[in-house]
């Protein structure tokens, strides 16, 4: 699809074509295009995921089917060349015939292995997956066999992983508790695996606990030691004052976090991303509402996460805008798919670090 811009009151109002009849408003310097929408397959399209790979290409990752809960579900990807304009076709890169798929995250590794790590559903609700995961030696061309690396009831994945100060990935997973579709119970928590290239072995720390609960967790790395993630609050999908993104930080590399606290930046129940620019500067993707998934915002932190003075609404409207799922580009710029259009519509943002500089102040 097409993306239309118009220059209205400083921001560049999108009029996305197609069946939706979905109209978000874009902030002036960010390119939104419309990837996928409902006619591609999997009509229900959530969350998508998206990295850079060696040569240049980037890849995008997401779960489609005819529902969330469907039985129809599998991992799609796609591949937009260097150089070339169109992503390729989605094709099904992980399939399960005896669980349903979700929540992919794709991401290269510094040995250029490609890992596509995802969670399989066994039963009615999320409370019921185990984490999964392939790899490619080819570019994300071909994949592994599937193997599992949690087996423990109600695990799931989000986020990417980083790479630790001593050649180790972390990656943020949850444990999601309860049967309830409208409601995260307040025992669920996140955590974090860690792999250790050597070994080929993955360990876990310990869970992160907190009023709500919470869960996806973000991380980023401001020291060797010092280690900052962000998750999702627990509870319902109704309005309340007291929603807020949980914050969590590890002292010791990773291996020990503390209790999860509020962090006073709001979050309607809904998905943040958290990534450590080159620059060292932090960039926080949220839904800065209590109540609705839209604006999705970007907020800047460049005193190592003390405070976010800059922000700006990348996407708003009358829409939900979610899930946001980020990573900077060689070329220093920032990436980001999100889904829309009531989970049908993939959507890739394009800005650089400046034009969030450019944005509102905030004390």
């Amino acid at each position: 699809m097409k993306v239309i811009g118009l220059t209205l009151a400083g921001v560049a109002v999108a009029a996305l074509a197609g069946c939706t009849g979905e109209r978000m408003t874009v902030a002036r310097g960010v390119r939104v295009e419309r990837v996928f929408g409902p006619q591609q397959p999997g009509r229900y399209k959530h969350p998508a995921s998206i990295t850079e790979l060696a040569g240049g290409d980037l890849y995008i990752a997401y779960y489609g089917g005819s529902g969330e809960y469907a039985d129809d579900t599998a991992v799609y990807g796609s591949r937009k060349p260097r150089g070339r304009s169109r992503w390729t076709s989605p094709v099904v890169i992980s399939d399960t015939p005896r669980g349903q798929a979700g929540n992919p995250v794709v991401w290269q590794a510094p040995d250029g292995l490609v890992w596509l790590f995802y969670v399989t559903r066994h039963g009615p609700t999320w409370s019921s997956s185990r984490i999964r995961a392939r790899i490619s030696s080819d570019g994300a061309r071909t994949w592994s066999p599937s193997f599992v690396i949690a087996d423990e009831e109600g695990m799931m994945v989000r986020s990417h992983p980083i790479v630790l100060a001593d050649g180790d990935y972390l990656l943020g997973v949850y444990r999601e508790t309860g049967h309830d579709r409208e409601f995260v119970a307040a025992d669920t928590c996140s955590l974090f695996l860690r792999y250790h290239p050597a070994t080929g072995r993955w360990t876990a720390t310990n869970p992160i606990r907190s009023r709500l609960g919470n869960l996806q967790p973000a991380v980023a790395a401001l020291t060797d030691n010092y280690l900052v993630c962000y998750c999702r609050r627990g509870g319902g999908y109704e309005p309340r004052s007291d929603g807020f993104l949980v914050r969590a930080e590890s002292r010791d590399g990773g291996r020990t976090w503390s209790d999860g606290r509020d962090s006073g930046l709001p979050n309607p129940n809904s998905a943040a991303d958290f990534l450590r620019l080159r620059n060292g500067h932090l960039l926080l993707v949220f839904n800065d509402s209590l109540d609705r998934r839209s604006p999705l915002t970007a907020a800047l932190s460049i005193d190592d996460d003390c405070t976010y003075p800059y922000r700006l609404d990348l996407v708003r409207g009358p829409d939900a805008y979610a899930y946001p799922s980020v990573i900077q580009t060689r070329d220093g710029l920032i990436h980001m798919v999100f889904t829309s259009g009531e989970r049908t519509i993939v959507n890739h943002a394009v800005f650089d670090e400046q034009v969030v500089l450019g944005g509102r102040r905030r004390r």
